[in-house]
């Protein structure tokens, strides 16, 4: 069990569920006041056919609605984008899919980070730059939960942030093992829950947006 959890832990109030069974903590967040909006690889790339079948088409609006909150109460908002070495991806930076979702595009100096990993702390600047300005704690989203969101808030928490996942800003695609196939609301779910408590937070868009709205600036 993480050092981290036991802090976690008495952070957590009351528990709500998500369509689908994910249990929710309410966190009582009075200490943060200025969490960083982390937006994982919204690109165009994950728009394309090859990755199958996704869950959660309302994915980008809530980030889109996280984004606009952060924007308006001139909060940290971080992108981070995938730039795959496979030259046939759709994330390929020579790929139009490197580019990012029209409505999730940064905007004046808000700072992008390019990973070839699924971690974007992996050789990237992205810990300096949050270092630098004791950016603490973390609001993840993203695509995909079980790939580069999980593996993010994984380095993360490991590396002392204070992290939530908004759950319904995040979405996946279906997977197969050894013929089996798993929807991606199933894939999704386990991501989620394998993240509860122990790595992060996970809650909802609306939960979020109200615990920022109470937290004086």
């Amino acid at each position: 069990m993480s050092d981290h959890r036991h802090a976690r832990a008495s952070k957590v109030g009351t528990i709500d569920r998500r369509p689908g069974g994910i249990p929710i903590g309410l966190r009582q967040m009075e200490a943060v006041t200025s969490p960083t909006l982390l937006l994982i690889d919204f690109q165009e790339g994950f728009d394309d056919p090859v990755w199958g079948d996704r869950n959660n088409p309302e994915a980008e609006a809530n980030a889109r609605r996280l984004m606009s909150a952060w924007r308006d109460r001139s909060l940290p908002v971080v992108h981070v984008r995938h730039s795959s070495t496979d030259p046939t991806s759709p994330l390929h930076r020579g790929d139009p899919g490197f580019g990012f979702k029209p409505p999730l595009s940064p905007v004046g100096d808000e700072p992008v980070f390019v990973k070839r990993v699924n971690g974007a702390f992996v050789d990237t600047e992205l810990e300096p730059w949050l270092r630098e300005r004791g950016n603490e704690s973390l609001a993840i989203c993203g695509l995909r939960t079980d790939h580069c969101v999980s593996t993010t808030v994984h380095i993360a928490e490991n590396s002392g942030f204070d992290v939530s996942v908004v759950a319904d800003a995040t979405a996946t695609f279906d997977r197969t093992l050894n013929d089996e196939q798993f929807e991606a609301s199933l894939v999704d779910r386990t991501a989620l829950v394998h993240l509860n408590d122990e790595f992060a937070t996970v809650v909802t868009t609306d939960e979020f947006l109200e615990s920022v709205r109470l937290n004086p600036e």
